[in-house]
């Protein structure tokens, strides 16, 4: 697809309020009536796809998953700790064996403060996500469903007055109810006060190229059915779900400033400028470098990222050491660019990292090329997580709880979250969350 075409079609979707996926509405709707935030942007990286505490924070790469005596860390821009010296499969090259290099001259955990034993308040990816987001544990909600209660994102929106170009869910796909994250059916929130949602590696990826790439302007009388196709993928496959589109649509202003931003990403992504990491063979690290984009392009007050490649254990357990090397490197240059790339955030913004849930304790029966066992995540390992914060207002070089000693659960990053931001007052106002969730900051 040329050029002229992709802003063709990018006018044409704005011109509908379904801009690639789609659009949410923006404006001042309430004024903040807390205190001042700790920090002016947060980025919250949902490290997910099931990332078992024994390989990331405890440092034991194989000695505890396949009997085999090589441990070290394969986080080196989240965590300080000596990387394993034999038996590297996680890199890049024939069999992974180039470890991929550092990106932060000071980890993440020593900038800012690490709780090395959490708890995850459900096994299941979805379930997780949502803890993340909404501050509950929702184990009523269906796969296919909106959150209950209301997310950051309209948390955010509501009590701060923050415009839909502001708040931003960059998800690493459509799939398993990916897109439905971005606001709840709560009837004191919703849409109205929703994130703007953007998968890029859909957009950008071959499935925006079968929808995008050949397009032309349709004719409503006769051709009402691609057109409904190109909506359907636009609206980021919403199209089979159950739940209408509620109300949703930014200001003319907003508008064209996302369609400006699309057309920016469509020259990029074809010039191969996109700010990806330097090792981005991966979809984590893809979505990573279109996060960059977001953030340099609208400077988001909330930035959510989502990754899930470490999913891959269930049946690979040298993908999933691969894979969770990438997560680092990835989060790594997320920090990175932020402070060197985008002056307007640099020193004012926090970073939150989390994953959604855990893994198995015992490995299922499936070997991998190294004849190495994979986990599935079902027991109580799996409720075992950690968290990691950095940036403004983040105590440095601090280490809250461990192994024998866990502290905090996975719903206190949205108090967490609502701190930094200054909204914590009325978050916990709203009575929401579950009973027992704090920030962070109180259990230092």
């Amino acid at each position: 697809m040329d050029r002229r075409k992709f802003i063709k079609r990018a006018g044409a979707a704005a011109a509908g309020t379904i801009i690639a996926p789609y659009i949410l509405p923006s404006g001042r709707l309430f004024a903040a009536s807390g205190g001042s935030g700790l920090a002016q942007h947060v980025v919250l990286v949902m490290f997910a796809g099931g990332v078992r505490q024994q390989e990331s924070v405890l440092q034991r790469y194989l000695g505890d998953s396949q009997g085999e005596p090589y441990e070290g860390n394969i986080l080196y821009n989240l965590l300080d700790g000596a990387p394993p010296t034999q038996k590297i499969v996680y890199g890049t090259g024939l069999g992974g064996i180039n470890p991929i290099p550092g990106i932060l001259g000071q980890t993440l955990g020593s900038q800012g403060t690490l709780f090395a034993e959490m708890r995850a308040v459900n096994a299941g990816h979805y379930g997780g996500l949502n803890s993340l987001l909404q501050g509950t544990q929702a184990t009523t909600q269906g796969l296919t469903q909106k959150p209950i209660n209301p997310t950051l994102f309209e948390y955010l929106r509501r009590h701060a007055g923050v415009p839909a170009t502001k708040t931003w869910f960059v998800g690493n796909g459509i799939g398993n109810s990916i897109p439905l994250l971005n606001y709840s059916l709560h009837p004191q929130y919703g849409p109205r006060y929703g994130a703007n949602f953007f998968a890029p590696n859909i957009t950008f990826g071959p499935l925006g190229d079968q929808y995008l790439g050949d397009a032309k302007v349709y004719h409503p009388d006769d051709q009402l059915a691609p057109m409904y196709e190109m909506k359907a993928f636009l609206d980021n496959s919403f199209g089979h779900m159950s739940e209408a589109l509620m109300g949703i649509g930014n200001t003319p202003e907003e508008k064209e400033d996302i369609k400006a931003f699309m057309v920016e990403m469509f020259n990029k992504t074809q010039n191969g400028t996109i700010a990806h990491p330097p090792v981005h063979d991966n979809g984590d690290a893809q979505t990573i470098g279109y996060a960059c984009e977001v953030m340099k392009w609208f400077k988001p007050a909330l930035t959510v990222v989502n990754m899930s490649a470490v999913d891959g254990c269930h049946a690979n357990f040298t993908g999933y050491l691969a894979s969770l090397h990438r997560a680092d490197h990835s989060v790594g240059h997320l920090w990175n660019h932020i402070q060197t790339q985008i002056p307007e955030m640099a020193g004012n913004t926090a970073i939150v990292i989390a994953p959604e849930c855990g893994r198995n304790d015992e490995p299922n029966a499936v070997r991998d090329q190294n004849d190495w066992l994979a986990y599935d995540h079902s027991d109580q390992n799996s409720l075992r997580i950690f968290g990691l914060m950095a940036g403004a207002g983040v105590p440095s070089n601090l280490v809250v709880g461990g192994e024998d000693n866990p502290v905090g659960i996975a719903t206190d990053i949205v108090p967490t979250v609502a701190e930094l931001l200054g909204i914590k007052s009325e978050v916990m106002a709203a009575g929401l969350i579950d009973y027992g969730s704090q920030s962070l900051f109180d259990r230092m």
